[in-house]
């Protein structure tokens, strides 16, 4: 096979793979929208959990909003992230120190986040270097690609967690979402 040839093909698996991640970013999200939708007042700052609806969502936007940028140097917080929230620093394991946690964010703000992740998708995915050998956060030591599955199982792992407690104390069911194409 020609070099040429070898490239084109590498290229069009590198742009599927962009797709596919596109696709499943998106439809974690959606799933979390849904969640963050229907979940009850009563159950938004409920503290008989002790992470709090409101901080799993926000947490798992963070997360996603940090691992879509090609490394953490090039991380720039949402404008209203308040660094008690989340660690911004060596992450605390072990041992574990609990975030302080004050007045909650309101879920228009969360949902606020949320749709900034969704809009910084296409764009950050298509900047990434997915052949990068290193992700660029020095607490994962795996490719750039894989690290990118590493944040969808992150994203869907709390949004599970909401689902289901939006589920078991509220009886509210959420939507399955296989894949999500640009909206």
């Amino acid at each position: 096979m020609s070099e040429t040839v070898e490239q084109s093909r590498r290229g069009q698996e590198g742009e599927t793979l962009r797709v596919i991640l596109k696709s499943q970013y998106r439809a974690a999200l959606a799933m979390l929208g849904q969640a963050l939708e229907r979940c009850p007042g009563e159950l938004w700052a409920d503290d008989s959990h002790p992470n709090r609806f409101w901080h799993v969502a926000y947490h798992a936007l963070f997360y996603t909003h940090l691992y879509l940028q090609p490394s953490e140097a090039d991380f720039h917080p949402w404008g209203k992230h308040r660094n008690e929230y989340q660690f911004m620093g060596p992450l605390p394991w072990p041992p574990h120190r609990l975030p302080s946690i004050g007045e909650p964010y309101s879920k228009a703000e969360v949902k606020e986040y949320l749709g900034i992740c969704e809009g910084m998708i296409a764009p950050a995915v298509d900047r990434l270097d997915l052949t990068a050998p290193q992700c660029g956060f020095w607490w994962y030591s795996v490719s750039k690609l894989e690290h990118q599955f590493v944040s969808i199982r992150h994203l869907q792992h709390h949004t599970a967690q909401l689902v289901d407690r939006v589920r078991a104390r509220a009886g509210i069911g959420i939507d399955w979402i296989g894949g999500r194409s640009e909206a």
